[in-house]
């Protein structure tokens, strides 16, 4: 299945963006989400509840994830590939995480928000497109 993905710049607005205030987190073990939740702490985002993605959830959908409690697969392995869909953020919310994730020089990881278009998408869906834009990106620089 493939989709069409628009990226699109990010602003520095203040409005919240699409879907529910939420993170959803894919591809961390164990130890990498505690030092998440740290940097969530760090940058004054901690109340943002998250949603750590679990090998059963790679054929769901986003918004049925995004349906999740706080903190659901914390503890869990994940074999898919290392990414943060941010759902319901501000702009300036989404670069003070981004800047402060590299800051830290954490591993890198692709990066989204949830559009109205991807929510219905699975989450192998929404990666494998997250990958193919990440190589468009790479070749254009070449």
């Amino acid at each position: 299945m493939k989709h069409q993905g628009t990226m699109r710049k990010v602003g520095q607005s203040s409005k919240r963006m699409f879907g529910p205030r939420k993170l959803l987190v894919c591809g961390y073990p164990e130890t990498q989400q505690q030092a998440l939740l740290s940097l969530l702490k760090k940058c004054r985002l901690s109340s943002v509840p998250v949603i750590f993605a679990t090998n059963s959830d790679i054929q769901r959908p986003l918004k049925e994830i995004l349906e999740s409690d706080d903190r659901h697969g914390q503890g869990e392995a994940s074999d898919m590939k290392r990414a943060v869909i941010m759902s319901g953020f501000t702009q300036k919310e989404l670069h003070t995480l981004m800047a402060a994730y590299r800051k830290f020089k954490l591993p890198i990881q692709h990066w989204a928000t949830l559009t109205p278009i991807s929510e219905s998408w699975a989450v192998t869906d929404l990666l494998d497109e997250l990958e193919a834009e990440a190589e468009a990106i790479k070749k254009q620089r070449k």
